[in-house]
């Protein structure tokens, strides 16, 4: 089931999401509809907190982006992570035009840095420790930043923050355009 996408202004994208056990109700079908949600928006990765469920707990499926340069394997980018942890970010900063279903039809470069370790559980409750780099490593904190309350114009240069502050206030209003269902504030 298609799921609205809780957009920039709603309270739930602010949180620290909470950790989950293995008894979590419902969480194979919550996955399988984030799963229906984010290819139905047409994103790359969805976390938890987009859906307004404040719990640690994202997914990314990057066959969308085929075509980035120099990672010829992105499309089979696929992948669940249940309470992760980012243990190490290193490497060298470099900037990315990002965007995100949560602020939609704004883009903007942000500086990460471009290698990561992170540690998870996947859908089975098995651990993981990875190591990813480019845009696998961006995709991964881009989504886990919304774990921890942040989003991507949080990033950004503070005067185009400041210029993009009528457009984000629009967004928090619903007065924005999307192809899919999305919840906002209303007062």
């Amino acid at each position: 089931m298609e799921l609205p996408v809780y957009v920039y202004g709603m309270s739930v994208l602010r949180k620290v999401a909470q950790e989950i056990d293995e008894n979590y109700e419902g969480l194979d079908q919550l996955i399988e509809d984030m799963f229906e949600t984010m290819q139905a928006s047409d994103g790359v990765g969805l976390a938890a907190p987009q859906i307004g469920k404040s719990i640690r707990l994202f997914l990314v499926d990057a066959s969308r982006m085929e075509d980035v340069e120099d990672e010829p394997d992105i499309n089979n980018f696929k992948k669940i992570f249940i309470n992760p942890c980012i243990v190490d970010e290193r490497g060298r900063k470099w900037s990315f035009s990002e965007g995100c279903l949560s602020i939609p039809n704004i883009r903007e470069d942000v500086s990460r840095l471009s290698k990561i370790t992170i540690e998870y559980y996947d859908v089975n409750w098995k651990f993981h420790e990875e190591e990813y780099d480019g845009v696998k490593a961006r995709i991964i904190q881009h989504e886990y930043d919304h774990l921890d309350g942040k989003l991507f114009v949080d990033l950004i240069n503070p005067l185009r923050r400041k210029l993009l502050a009528p457009r984000l206030k629009s967004i928090s209003k619903g007065n924005v355009d999307t192809d899919y269902k999305i919840v906002f504030r209303k007062k």
